[in-house]
């Protein structure tokens, strides 16, 4: 590997997804070098989704950063505000950086970090003070290679990767038990969320075929792309159902949606918060998260499924 752009954002699924539109403009600036981007490799299905990127360097976190062969001709920090991923960069060696500034570094130039920004728009804005031009409505993913294994269903997504983002699974699943009445109904997660996602199925008397888990994120890219709707937290699938147009309902909380949300105005995605702001990492759900109860959610459901909300 000699050279090239290197991107890092070796994060989460949702912080992949709303990096796009930054990578697809770092893609029209430099369309003749290979785009490389630093992230887990447990996104590689998705990562090869975005016509973007040309390779992934497997990276885990912080502190995982490895380059091999010539430095990078440009790195690019879509990772966070510092010091850890500019150090982690700079490591590498690049010819240049694009990063926020950071005290710690106070050799490193670039744009102060805009703390009530929208995360599509921090990027975006990143590389526009770079005078690379960003489209903030790029968001869209191709289609997944495989079949939907529940084309046309409700997909109810429980799980979150901290608890204060995770509505209770008794909640879940009376508002998975109504919907099954009249329309079909599943429930994805993970491997590891298997246990959770089993449970809501059996409460709300759904069928053992209608937990889908552990099928990686290519099925779950495809069942979200051929769902006619999404229920789920403020988490990757969320934007999953934005990035294919997909209808949902979307449960916020601790952290508003004008920071994490889709983009505003899309009559397809139903937003539901209280208002409070808490710690998006905290131990326990969240108290306005709390506070959004099985009604509340079973109407905007119906709404959208009754108006049969159009993809775009």
């Amino acid at each position: 590997m000699t050279g090239g752009i290197l991107v890092l954002r070796a994060l989460g699924l949702g912080d992949l997804l709303t990096a796009v539109p930054a990578l697809r403009a770092l893609r029209r600036a430099f369309d003749d070098e290979r785009l490389v981007l630093a992230a887990p490799e447990n996104l590689r299905d998705l990562v090869e989704l975005i016509d973007a990127v040309d390779e992934l360097l497997p990276t885990a976190g912080l502190g995982e950063l490895s380059w091999p062969g010539e430095p990078p001709r440009l790195a690019v920090n879509l990772h966070g505000r510092g010091p850890e991923s500019i150090h982690d960069l700079l490591a590498q060696d690049p010819l240049e950086l694009i990063t926020h500034r950071h005290p710690d570094f106070p050799g490193v130039d670039g744009p102060d970090w805009p703390a009530e920004a929208h995360e599509v728009d921090r990027w975006c804005r990143l590389l526009e003070a770079a005078r690379i031009p960003a489209d903030r409505d790029d968001l869209a993913l191709p289609q997944p290679p495989g079949p939907s294994p529940a084309a046309d269903a409700v997909v109810i997504h429980p799980g979150a990767a901290f608890a204060a983002r995770r509505w209770p699974p008794d909640r879940y699943a009376r508002v998975a038990r109504e919907l099954s009445a009249r329309h079909r109904v599943v429930v994805t997660g993970s491997a590891p969320e298997a246990p959770l996602v089993r449970a809501i199925v059996e409460e709300a008397g759904l069928p053992g075929d209608a937990a889908l888990v552990g099928g990686g994120l290519a099925e779950l890219a495809a069942t979200v792309a051929e769902a006619r709707l999404v229920i789920c937290g403020d988490t990757g699938v969320g934007h999953l159902a934005t990035a294919y147009g997909t209808p949902s309902v979307l449960l916020f909380g601790p952290t508003p949606p004008r920071l994490w949300g889709p983009p505003a105005g899309d009559r397809r995605h139903t937003v539901l918060w209280v208002g409070d702001v808490g710690d998006p990492h905290g131990g326990a759900p969240d108290p306005g998260l709390l506070l959004l109860r099985e009604e509340r959610v079973l109407t905007a459901a119906e709404d959208l499924l009754r108006t049969g909300a159009s993809r775009g």
